[in-house]
């Protein structure tokens, strides 16, 4: 592809999410009638989220542009990568580009969604390149928790920008190469418009720990409770973990159960892609597990965020149909807690431990990302004019933005962008010249973006001061009252204990209701407003609550 030489060939970068949060990445780059999107990524909802399942990113500024989206670039399988595409393909549909274990859990997503047959999808290999409009991007080899994750270089008419995708440099990764360092260099050579780089674990110093650091951790803890059965928790997408944990449980003879149904899924499709190397008879079915004593097994377990339905903290809870925790049990949690699952994690150990079980969560995990002297290696090798942070809260994003001052960037060519600004670069300036409508839909159950900031308001003041529903009823014509008002409450006070004030707030009501009557106002609203407001003021008053109150008029003939 040509590279236009004209200094002032401006590129466009949009991030629609994943900055100032860690999840739900997903960037736009644009040229003219071209439009590429690198991730697609959903995010778990917060505490205050009630009732969401998922998050996912407002794609107005895609359904606006829909005709120049060539296609989907995803750099590797995580959630927070890939979560969202089911949902966004139905609005925007394009070509998805990957390479194969990606595709194979991507496939996955879309076979739950009953999508797959309508989307174009095609593996693309390390150091291949595709063309898409007028950008050509190639796959870079790099490490990260999940084998198959790339890097991208993006060759546009305004440069080349470099996109690490989620990374580490590990020496001796478990399953395939290391980070192609050669090619991030010789693209450095040739000249970097732009580096996009993961700031995950930018504030940590030093080097992340190769994968293989805990295999011998774990490896170590089999050859410590040779008599115990073992439950290992981690993250369903850890496939080179499992392939450890696998290693280990052959290597003592143990049998594998697999639990969890998003640890099932990529097991079975890391094994049909030959990510996963299981030998003969190692894995058994859940039900096959009374066969065998407890120094026989070890299960692979989803929870180790503490997730209330996953797997572990079921057992915890005693609530799993199959699995009773014992106190011979040794459980691990392979991972550490992502920021703010910290109460969560803590509680089903609390549990665990309770039931007597031994819980190892030291040395038990290390980092998918680079910390800070890798991510120094990248800048040293790649020499960008401008660096643009990725992946992360203000604070990670920020101490990137000094790393990358302290490796020559300039510090005006540094950018730290918030979710839907519109950055323009070209070999001659770089500046954040607008904004693109972004933000965050919520799912809850099969509805999408149903469920707003007012339904969650509403949820949140059910949650914190429960409802209390008054019901009258009125004749048609004559407008008399016929019967209530009666009061019903759920969540405001224990009925039985509160028959007093019930019953005074019912009369405060019945004195409003009449009141309205004997000045001949007629119209529903304005007396449900009143009988609203009134109730609400009393109760106020009387115990300072505030709860849901919602009037409702019946009539009849």
């Amino acid at each position: 592809m040509k590279i236009d030489e004209n200094e002032n060939t401006k590129i466009k970068i949009i991030p629609l999410g994943g900055l100032e949060q860690i999840g739900m990445n997903i960037t736009v780059f644009e040229y003219e009638d071209s439009i590429i999107v690198v991730d697609c990524g959903l995010s778990f909802p917060d505490d205050d989220m009630l009732g969401i399942d998922l998050v996912i990113p407002d794609i107005t500024y895609l359904k606006e542009n829909a005709s120049k989206v060539k296609g989907y670039i995803i750099t590797h399988g995580h959630e927070d990568h890939i979560g969202a595409l089911p949902y966004v393909l139905k609005e925007v549909n394009a070509p998805i580009y990957a390479t194969k274990l990606t595709l194979g859990i991507i496939e996955g997503k879309l076979k739950e969604h009953g999508i797959e047959k309508l989307v174009k999808k095609k593996t693309v290999k390390h150091g291949q390149s595709i063309n898409l409009g007028c950008f050509r991007i190639e796959f870079i080899k790099v490490n990260h928790s999940i084998a198959d994750a790339a890097g991208l270089a993006i060759f546009t008419p305004a440069g080349v920008i470099v996109h690490t995708g989620d990374f580490k440099i590990d020496y001796t990764p478990v399953f395939g190469d290391t980070t192609d360092l050669t090619r991030f260099g010789e693209l450095g050579k040739k000249g970097v418009l732009a580096l996009m780089a993961d700031s995950t674990n930018v504030i940590k110093p030093g080097f992340t720990s190769s994968e293989r650091t805990v295999g011998k951790t774990i490896d170590h803890i089999f050859a410590e409770n040779t008599t115990r059965r073992i439950i290992i928790a981690t993250f369903a997408s850890n496939v080179d973990r499992v392939q450890q944990i696998i290693n280990s449980a052959n290597k003592y003879g143990r049998k594998v159960v697999i639990e969890g149904r998003s640890m099932v899924n990529i097991i079975n499709t890391a094994r049909e892609l030959e990510y996963l190397k299981v030998p003969e008879n190692t894995i058994i079915d859940i039900e096959e597990m009374k066969n065998y004593t407890d120094s026989q097994l070890v299960l692979i377990t989803t929870g180790s965020q503490g997730e209330s339905m996953a797997a572990l903290s079921r057992m915890a809870a005693s609530l799993h149909k199959k699995v009773t925790i014992k106190p011979s049990d040794t459980v691990v949690f392979s991972s550490s807690p992502i920021p703010g699952n910290e109460k969560a994690v803590s509680k089903v150990i609390n549990e665990l431990s309770m039931q007597g079980a031994n819980v190892i969560f030291q040395d038990t995990h290390v980092s998918g990302h680079a910390c800070q002297e890798e991510i120094k290696l990248i800048y040293s090798l790649v020499k960008p004019k401008y660096a643009v942070p990725l992946h992360g809260e203000y604070r990670h994003l920020k101490t990137h933005a000094e790393l990358a001052e302290a490796m020559g960037v300039d510090k005006d060519n540094i950018f730290i962008l918030s979710s839907g600004d519109v950055l323009e670069l070209s070999s001659k300036e770089g500046y954040v010249n607008d904004r693109v409508q972004v933000g965050s839909i919520l799912v809850d159950g099969l509805g999408v973006g149903d469920v707003g900031n007012i339904v969650l308001r509403d949820r949140q003041n059910l949650a914190e001061n429960g409802i209390i529903i008054v019901v009258m009823t009125f004749e048609k014509y004559s407008n008399q009252l016929l019967s209530g008002p009666d009061i019903v409450s759920r969540g405001f006070v224990y009925v039985r204990e509160a028959e007093n004030l019930l019953e005074d707030a019912r009369n405060i009501v019945n004195d409003a209701v009449i009141d309205c009557i004997e000045k001949n106002i007629a119209d529903w609203g304005k007396i449900k407003m009143i009988v609203k407001e009134t109730l609400s003021d009393y109760l106020w008053k009387k115990i300072k609550r505030n709860p849901m109150i919602l009037p409702i008029i019946m009539e009849v003939e």
